[in-house]
């Protein structure tokens, strides 16, 4: 069983004390608790984004294309752009969730949930701007190689605009079916602990009756190494068929053979580091420092590091064929001299210092280990890959072969609104599922809790012995048995056959926190009072309960009376599972108790 363990010189993926149990506690904490007001302002924000953008798309369906900023040279502009774009940050989900499992990299088990919902979401909000470029949305059925009445009808198999059809949709159902197999044991869990009625028929039916068994796990294994077999190619073929778009085109600047891989590096590139970007947030607003870690984020640099080295040599060995060449045309061409110096130099330069120079930064081992820089470093590389895509599609067109038809494109207010509703969109459905989807595979980093958790790594440090640290003193008789035992070490003051050793608190240094905790709370009298059974208050097992006896809490009453204020100072005193009384509602559970 060594070999399954991790060298002690690795970091740890799970920081803090943690047990199986605190796992479940934690993932389904912002599925079962209320949403705070960090998510309530992110969400109005996101929401009025998303109005915004519905009212525009409704105004450019309801009027025809010609509010946007389109002319006869420039036909595609920011529509595309966005199309693009949104289907490259796509690619970062199916990468880490199929590829990485491929190579069973652990790292992975913590953020490979919420890049599968970032894939799906994100390919959404792709999908909606061919729709509206046909201009007539009703019709958008007419694509599809659907047997018709209208004879001649029929789709143009050799167009890679079809071909973006199939791969897409092949895209998306395949995320979807492997996002979704993934969380059945997740919603099993919810299901399972959760109180509300209605909630736990939701999530059994979405659970599809798991139910934990041997040979659910086995098809749960095996159907999840066939799908990431299934994704993997995807992950190449979905941003290689984009690049068809204009790779098979006679365009200055489009028609070139190096577009295929530059498309999916660029695509994973632009991925990981919106994946960044989300994941740095919700660790803090979800509270899940402990399972999000530097580690992780450190991984995650590497990776853009890695992917952002290829696009720039896409984009240096660009520069060197269209000077090279010879080709006139090829000097208007989005990378080139003339993009550097012409009317759109200001997003050729922004294209360079976003996508070129600053990821640079992260070469330093001081910087890629940066919450804050890695946030700015992943928010300019995806502002930097959408000029890459503008000056993609925009520079090239604006200069073909014909001086008469060289135009400029200026973007309306209409183009603008589309995307930053789109952008709305995209945060109002992920932080919908942030808080009616576990955000982290909870069955899965369960499985490495023992090889890389920091509290097992310690224990194995010391040479102790590992039987029995899995058990929790709230729910397993096992810790229970193993704490008395162990007990005959314990203060004076108390019983040694009755106490845990673990549950000893050094109220000494304390006596201050202590008496300010029950001047609020009010103190208990033998005398006149009679102790409650605190056990039955969720989250309080025979250790914690001793734990509150110790600092004189022995009633509902007093539990009752518990504030932020009081959890707080709890937190302090007692130094374990921190968090746990708000997060468990004490204070409510112990009112309705006392009825």
């Amino acid at each position: 069983m060594s070999s399954h363990y991790e060298a002690p010189i690795r970091e740890p993926l799970i920081l803090g004390e943690k047990s199986y149990h605190d796992i479940s506690v934690d993932v389904g904490a912002p599925i079962l608790g209320k949403a705070n007001k960090s998510w309530w302002i992110v969400f109005s924000i996101a929401l009025i984004a998303f109005l915004w953008g519905l009212g525009c798309i409704v105004y450019t369906v309801s009027t025809g294309i010609g509010v946007w900023g389109l002319n006869k040279t420039i036909g595609w502009a920011w529509d595309i752009t966005n199309f693009v774009w949104w289907v490259g940050i796509g690619h970062a989900g199916t990468l880490i969730s199929a590829v990485l499992l491929l190579f069973r990299q652990k790292w992975r088990m913590a953020i490979n949930r919420s890049a599968e919902a970032m894939t799906i979401f994100a390919v959404v909000q792709a999908g909606l701007f061919p729709i509206i470029h046909m201009g007539r949305p009703w019709l958008a059925y007419w694509v599809l190689p659907i047997p018709n009445q209208f004879g001649s009808l029929w789709v143009n198999f050799n167009s890679p605009l079809l071909w973006d059809v199939f791969a897409i949709s092949t895209y998306l159902s395949v995320s979807l079916v492997f996002w979704w197999t993934g969380l059945l044991p997740d919603f099993a869990m919810i299901r399972d602990r959760t109180k509300s009625p209605f909630q736990q028929k939701i999530y059994g039916i979405l659970s599809f009756g798991w139910s934990g068994r041997a040979k659910d796990w086995q098809r749960f294994e095996e159907v999840s190494l066939v799908l990431a077999g299934l994704a993997t190619p995807l992950v190449l073929s979905v941003h290689t068929i984009v690049s068809f778009d204009f790779a098979t085109s006679v365009v200055p600047g489009w028609h070139s053979t190096i577009f295929p891989p530059y498309f999916v590096a660029g695509a994973i590139f632009s991925g990981f580091a919106m994946v960044q970007t989300l994941l740095l947030v919700m660790r803090k607003v979800v509270n899940l420092e402990n399972y999000i870690t530097i580690v992780h984020i450190e991984f995650m640099n590497k990776v853009i590091l890695l992917t952002g080295g290829i696009v720039t040599v896409a984009y240096l060995t660009e520069y060197f064929i269209g000077w090279y060449s010879g080709v006139p045309y090829e000097n208007y061409t989005y990378l080139s001299f003339g993009a550097a110096t012409g009317p759109y130099w200001w997003a050729f330069w922004a294209l360079i210092i976003c996508n070129l120079i600053v990821p640079l930064t992260l070469w330093v081992k001081k910087w890629r280990r940066n919450i804050v820089w890695t946030f700015i470093v992943a928010l300019i590389i995806n502002i930097g890959m959408w000029f890459e895509r503008f000056d993609i599609i925009v520079i090239c067109l604006s200069k073909d072969r014909l001086a008469s038809s060289w135009s400029m494109f200026q973007p309306t207010f209409v183009d603008i609104g589309v995307f930053v509703g789109t952008i709305g969109f995209f945060f109002v459905l992920f932080l919908l599922y942030a808080r009616t989807f576990p955000v982290i595979a909870q069955a899965e980093v369960k499985s490495i809790l023992k090889s890389s958790g920091a509290r097992y790594k310690r224990i194995r440090e010391s040479g102790e012995d590992l039987a029995g640290t899995a058990a929790d003193a709230r729910t397993s008789t096992y810790a229970e048995r193993t704490n008395l035992a162990s007990a005959s070490n314990a203060a004076n003051t108390y019983h040694q056959s009755t106490v845990h050793a673990d549950a000893l608190v050094d109220t000494e240094s304390k006596k201050s926190e202590i008496d300010l905790m029950l001047a609020k709370i009010g103190t208990y009298d033998p005398a006149t009072q009679t102790a409650d059974d605190l056990k039955k208050i969720s989250g309080v097992g025979p250790v914690l309960e001793q734990k509150l006896h110790q600092l004189g809490i022995y009633t509902y009453d007093q539990v009752s009376k518990m504030t932020k204020t009081e959890y707080d100072l709890l937190d302090e005193i007692i130094d374990a599972f921190p968090g746990r009384a708000e997060r468990d509602d004490w204070a409510g559970q112990a009112q309705n108790l006392k009825q």
